[in-house]
């Protein structure tokens, strides 16, 4: 199973407005919106960070490199991708005229810590600190996407460590959340092997049962990564349903 960790950045919406203070910005008021800067990506089981942006590679160039990665991932990992960084990928394929790559699973970690987590805030540099990790990189604020936008070639190469670093980050955090996750596409199944569904090991343990309201299943532990799953075949069951 090909699993592609990504995270993309974006420019920010550009607008004339009449105060500071939080209000409701009409359309005519805009004057750019966003767009994506960069993104960096890496193949599970990869050392290698690939990083395209606008200013290194030009616009139809990234768009490009985007296309073929995910054209060719089963899967996506992301923080917070679903809502973000695939849908704005979309829109840019859309914009620039690309067929939609090949469907892929959306692998999203910020949905799995806020099903089945409370930290104090469910952003990235908390949840990975909290969990002993090193965390993201520090930007300096936004005058680093102000530098980006001027063609600053500093701005563009700390945006690069940043962007990079996010990537790498991910598969950490994975690391630690990958049996919590719940619906992960299963790897077994796509290696066709008997195995955990999130990690594939065949190291299974068999430890207790799993009860519906209409059967007894096996259950099992992974022992490589911790989660917890049961058989497809049913032991005992009854035919007998409530109304």
């Amino acid at each position: 199973m090909k699993i592609l960790a990504w995270d993309i950045e974006t420019s920010p919406l550009t607008a004339h407005t009449w105060t500071l203070w939080p209000n409701a910005i009409s359309i005519n008021q805009l004057l750019e919106t966003q767009e994506i800067m960069c993104f960096a990506a890496r193949w599970l089981g990869s050392k290698k960070v690939e990083f395209h942006s606008t200013f290194h590679h030009g616009k139809e160039a990234m768009l490009q490199a985007a296309w073929d990665l995910l054209n060719e991932a089963d899967a996506v990992l992301s923080y917070n991708g679903k809502a973000f960084d695939s849908k704005h990928m979309m829109r840019e394929f859309l914009q620039a005229g690309m067929p939609p790559p090949s469907p892929y699973k959306e692998i999203d970690l910020m949905v799995a810590v806020k099903k089945r987590f409370r930290f104090a805030s469910a952003k990235l540099q908390h949840v990975s600190q909290q969990l002993g990790l090193e965390g993201k990189v520090e930007t300096g604020g936004f005058e680093l996407w102000l530098g980006c936008m001027a063609g600053d070639v500093k701005a563009w190469n700390k945006m690069r460590t940043y962007n990079r670093r996010d990537v790498d980050l991910l598969i950490d955090l994975y690391a630690k959340l990958l049996p919590w996750i719940d619906n992960h596409p299963s790897v077994a199944l796509y290696d066709e092997a008997e195995g955990c569904p999130n990690c594939g090991s065949g190291d299974l343990r068999k430890e207790g049962f799993a009860f519906s309201n209409l059967g007894k299943y096996q259950r099992f532990q992974c022992r490589g990564c911790g989660r917890w799953s049961k058989s497809g075949k049913r032991i005992a069951g009854v035919e007998l349903r409530s109304v």
